[in-house]
């Protein structure tokens, strides 16, 4: 069956975002009863689904990677004003929020997003291909900025605990703007062949692939590179995906009460919350990312993987810099150990994954154990 069309776009793709949105002004502030926790999480649902569909229409229209690079900078963008607003509100117990927010939203993408993209991608191609120069610059970057930012608070004395003093949370924002800046010029301006994906007809792919593999990765990459949309239909989409966004944080936020009461039954941390909502924020990242591995253009995945985990980083912490101004309590930035001992697992294992331009199961289902475990000592520190 196919979808009926509306200027270029699905009719149910045009009708989902506005929905959505009003299921977002509808639950707003209200206590959920099960009727309306069940519409939330459909519109929750829908609008993701919306959100992955829109996003692609207008990376069809830009191109590789303007169109991975806009995903991750709307959901950053909403994501940290939901950070903050939730700062703003929260008083002492929200002093943590933003590096727990910020560790989830890295091991969710460099091990969550990346190891279900390679063991799907794999799954269905066996080997696929990716830029090492992109992949690895990526995550120089990435390493850098958590140990700045999230490593470095532990260790400083100039404040109590964890935390920055008002001039080094200042450098540590515009080191870390600086930073994700000039990785932002590479990656579209300077070096934006990098981060292109891996042609199907390339010497290297023929030389791993036999003539069947190969004939199917020509055929999805024909389909890949259809008509691209008209100018107007792209800003058709990037105005519903940023409605759709803004459905997906706040129906997140919405539900944040029902899964703090839920923690509590359980016994579990409150950071588990952040981390539930973590995943709900960047479920448009990972499917899009799962469904770019799906059509073996394992560079989107890890554009996407790595590009939403640097600009989480790159614009929470400039943005908590300035809103400290005028919040009050406690900023706590810094890392424990075993959140110190994850990430150094992960910059380990994503290093000797990106070293060789090649990824098969193997390093798709070590990234997801990695992950399990994240989730694991969350729950059970």
């Amino acid at each position: 069956m196919t979808d009926i069309v509306v200027h270029g776009l699905p009719r149910w793709s045009l009708a989902v975002p506005p929905l959505a949105f009003a299921v977002l002004l509808l639950s707003w502030g209200r206590d959920l009863g099960a009727l309306l926790l069940i519409l939330v999480c459909a519109g929750l649902g829908s609008a993701v689904i919306a959100a992955v569909h829109h996003a692609e229409v207008v990376a069809h229209r830009v191109g590789e990677p303007f169109g991975t690079l806009i995903l991750a900078l709307a959901v950053t963008v909403i994501e940290v004003a939901l950070i903050v607003t939730l700062m703003a509100s929260g008083g002492d117990k929200a002093a943590s929020l933003a590096r727990d927010t910020v560790f989830a939203a890295v091991m969710i993408t460099c091990n969550g997003v990346l190891g279900l993209s390679l063991v799907v991608g794999s799954l269905r191609h066996h080997v696929q291909e990716f830029r090492v120069r992109a992949s690895n610059s990526a995550l120089a970057v990435m390493t850098a900025l958590v140990t700045l930012s999230l490593v470095l608070p532990t260790f400083t004395t100039s404040a109590p605990g964890p935390q920055f003093s008002a001039a080094q949370l200042a450098f540590a924002g515009v080191v870390s703007l600086v930073m994700y800046g000039v990785f932002v010029f590479v990656q579209t301006v300077r070096h934006r062949d990098y981060f292109l994906p891996v042609s199907s007809g390339t010497p290297d792919v023929q030389r791993h692939r036999d003539v069947e593999q190969l004939v199917v990765a020509v055929d999805e990459d024909h389909e890949e590179h259809a008509v691209a949309p008209s100018s107007k239909v792209a800003l058709i989409s990037l105005s519903l995906l940023f409605v759709c966004l803004v459905a997906v944080v706040g129906l997140a936020k919405t539900v944040s009460p029902k899964l703090e009461s839920a923690v509590d039954s359980a016994g579990a941390p409150l950071a588990v919350v952040g981390v539930v909502i973590a995943l709900l924020v960047l479920l448009p990242e990972t499917v899009a990312a799962v469904r770019a591995a799906l059509r073996n253009r394992l560079q989107t995945s890890v554009n996407l993987a790595l590009g939403s985990a640097l600009a989480s980083i790159g614009l929470t912490i400039p943005a908590i810099a300035v809103a400290s101004i005028w919040l009050t309590g406690p900023l706590v930035l810094g890392l424990g150990g075993k959140e110190m001992v994850l990430f150094a697992l992960t910059v380990v294992t994503a290093t000797l994954t990106l070293a060789t331009g090649r990824a098969t199961l193997l390093q798709g289902a070590v990234h997801l154990m990695v992950f399990s475990a994240f989730l694991f000592l969350a729950v059970s520190p």
